[in-house]
């Protein structure tokens, strides 16, 4: 199992935050609302703690569930605590129509969020093609990802199985760019096609 440090204390925190307990992690949860944070700690249970925002965070893996447009000021701001961390970007840029992304052209959410981490932290993409109402425990849905360090890929992809969740390894990092455009379109899918939010992204292997 993985110690993780969970940024943020919205839904996709919470609901991140829960299977992580549930599949045995050590969960540390960390908001600039330090007696927030508190209280999301307390409902998680499992011995979830409550760490101190913008100090070195307790988990390998670092999960950075704020929104997007407070992502890349957070890593600056967090600086050389994140270093040798694995930080995992959940967040879809999109506009506030929800009909593009706002990321530089031939760029993405997480590669901008590399940019800003030290150098020897590694940013891996995930979790931002499942909503997080639909996380409920015992659910098997798909995770995508991508990263460019295999080792950081692969303490990711061993933490989503221990969700009870199939991680699926989309390529390097560059590939961050169409899992958002993927975000994107899920959105606009709940938007016309299915209505509604209840529904995931998944990949049927055909024998």
């Amino acid at each position: 199992m993985s110690g993780i440090s969970i940024i943020g204390l919205g839904g996709m925190a919470r609901a991140i935050g829960a299977r992580a307990v549930e599949g045995g992690n050590a969960v540390e949860v960390v908001g600039r609302d330090a007696a927030k944070a508190k209280e999301v700690a307390a409902a998680l249970g499992g011995g979830a703690t409550a760490g101190t925002f913008g100090t070195t965070p307790a988990g390998d893996i670092v999960i950075l569930a704020v929104p997007n447009a407070s992502a890349v000021p957070v890593v600056a701001q967090y600086a050389n605590a994140l270093a040798g961390k694995v930080i995992v970007d959940i967040t879809n840029p999109v506009n506030a129509a929800a009909s593009g992304l706002v990321t530089p052209d031939g760029s993405s959410a997480a590669e901008e969020i590399a940019k800003a981490a030290p150098a020897s932290a590694h940013v891996v993409k995930a979790f931002n093609t499942v909503f997080g109402h639909v996380m409920a425990p015992g659910r098997p849905l798909d995770v995508l990802f991508a990263g460019d360090d295999a080792r950081a890929k692969e303490s990711v992809s061993a933490f989503i199985e221990s969700l009870g969740l199939r991680p699926l390894d989309a390529g390097g990092l560059e590939m961050a760019r169409w899992l958002e455009g993927a975000g994107l379109l899920m959105i606009s899918l709940a938007r016309h096609g299915v209505g509604d939010f209840n529904f995931a992204l998944g990949v049927s292997i055909l024998s």
